[in-house]
């Protein structure tokens, strides 16, 4: 026979296995004697069994009710103990959360945020996995991550997407190079740089191919994985580069600059990548509003500054 036994039953017997009182275990159940009577024999119907025995004046356990009250005890305390777990995860006291960046984004723009979500929820865990985009993506589609920060690419028709923020690409070159006092470049006047690639599985360099090929760059045969090494041999006068805004903080070194391109094409879109068919945990959607909050205030703040940019300008012109 298949037990239909709520935990309000439960806590009726327990209230008068302790009480040994059908007045006052209805008073702690906060329900009239009548109403518990009901209780009780529900109780007992779905046990197949009687667990108390009653006179005029005491009640007891029978043999089969002495050996439910541990059972219904330990029943009582898991079900309370999963309803508090399932708080502190709605809570989030506790959870855990995984995200995905591109390495320009992992180890730059999003570190602040990872910290700020850590002090509001320190009991959650965060897990950060750096990779390229396809690798990012990867992570989100077998469910090793909730949210990946990553490019544009030709496989997200399978997930939902929103704007992160957008990318503009630089010139980084040494200070005695020929284009190193001017304050734009376009495309062409890179006719003749020596180019030093990221390797072309990352975004940086998909995203690049289009823009400048062909735009006469010379190519020095070298290609590499990271940022660190572009600097170095940028500094070590071996070529330049063009990376995107979000990763300048590796090219901080007092021997080179960084000019901004001026050209729309190379402008990179971040995207923020969400599962389709699977919702986020209450842990990873507190991290993708934190997320979002983030790329909206750089957003209006960018709106604001080139809105004062472009009422200076009209300033001198007058």
């Amino acid at each position: 026979m298949q037990a239909n036994i709520s935990t309000r039953l439960l806590q009726a017997f327990l209230a008068l296995a302790d009480c040994r009182h059908f007045g006052h275990a209805a008073e702690r159940c906060h329900v009239s004697q009548s109403a518990f009577s009901v209780m009780i024999q529900k109780l007992e119907a779905a046990a197949g069994a009687r667990l108390f025995e009653r006179d005029t004046r005491n009640v007891t356990l029978t043999p089969e009710g002495e050996l439910f009250v541990e059972v219904a005890r330990q029943l009582v305390a898991d079900i309370e103990a999963a309803f508090s777990d399932m708080s502190d995860y709605v809570a989030r006291r506790k959870g855990r959360v995984a995200i995905a960046a591109l390495p320009s984004l992992a180890a730059g723009w999003l570190p602040p945020v990872l910290a700020d979500y850590r002090a509001r929820h320190p009991g959650v865990t965060v897990a950060l996995f750096d990779a390229i985009s396809d690798q990012c993506l990867e992570l989100l589609r077998h469910g090793k991550v909730d949210i990946a920060l990553t490019a544009p690419g030709p496989n997200l028709l399978e997930f939902d997407t929103r704007p992160l923020c957008s990318d503009p690409f630089y010139l980084v070159c040494r200070k005695d190079h020929a284009l190193a006092g001017r304050r734009r470049v376009k495309v062409a006047q890179l006719a003749g740089c020596e180019l030093i690639h990221l390797a072309r599985s990352t975004s940086v360099r998909q995203h690049l191919e289009a823009a400048l090929h062909p735009g006469g760059t010379i190519s020095t045969g070298l290609e590499v994985e990271h940022l660190a090494t572009v600097a170095a041999l940028i500094e070590s006068g071996l070529g330049v580069s063009v990376v995107p805004e979000l990763t300048l903080f590796q090219f901080r070194l007092p021997n080179l600059v960084a000019i901004p391109m001026d050209a729309p094409e190379l402008v990179r879109p971040l995207l923020i990548v969400t599962p389709k068919e699977r919702s986020l945990s209450i842990a990873a959607q507190g991290l993708l509003e934190m997320v979002e909050e983030k790329a909206d205030a750089e957003a209006n703040g960018a709106r604001v500054a080139k809105r004062g940019a472009q009422a200076a300008s009209k300033t001198r012109r007058k």
